[in-house]
């Protein structure tokens, strides 16, 4: 899943940088969903696979306390990057529409108030987004105590022993 929010984010990027793109989504929440993508989708999300593999190892043990909670964590972390990022997508079109938007004289059709509390239902689906990436991370950090504490202090050498390895092969 990091990788798709990886290749959305390496998409997008090319495409703000057009200059007709750029023009409707500069200065808007466009380009804070287009980084949140890349940092909360790519980068926290393989940065969490990773330690979810290392760190039962560091403590010598085979797993993690639960494949549960892991699998908790991971629905609840990309709903809430999904929520956040696509609310920030949509938010960001609206700003930019309405702030180029003139009437026949020439004048702005909206005032920059009218244009952000046009985004108060996205900013909504930004905070449920946080909400649960928040929940996940919370959830991680507790997951985390309890495989500590199924291990009897730090593993010596926290290499995996050959038996583990032949077990899994």
């Amino acid at each position: 899943m990091a990788i798709s929010f990886y290749m959305i984010a390496t998409f997008e990027g090319p495409l703000l940088s057009i200059k007709t793109v750029n023009s409707l989504s500069h200065y808007t929440d466009w380009t804070v969903g287009h980084v949140h993508a890349g940092t909360l989708g790519w980068v926290a999300m393989i940065s969490i696979g990773s330690l979810y593999a290392l760190y039962p190892r560091l403590l010598g043990l085979p797993g993690m306390y639960s494949t549960k909670l892991i699998d908790t964590h991971f629905w609840m972390h990309t709903i809430g990057v999904v929520f956040y990022i696509v609310s920030m997508w949509i938010a960001g079109i609206t700003q930019g529409l309405m702030w180029r938007a003139t009437n026949a004289d020439g004048t702005l059709t909206y005032s920059f108030v009218e244009s952000l509390v046009a985004t108060y239902p996205y900013y909504l689906g930004r905070l449920l987004g946080g909400l649960l990436i928040l929940a996940g991370m919370c959830l991680m950090g507790w997951h985390m105590w309890k495989t500590w504490k199924m291990a009897h202090g730090v593993a010596e050498h926290p290499v995996m022993s050959p038996d583990v390895a032949e077990a899994k092969a």
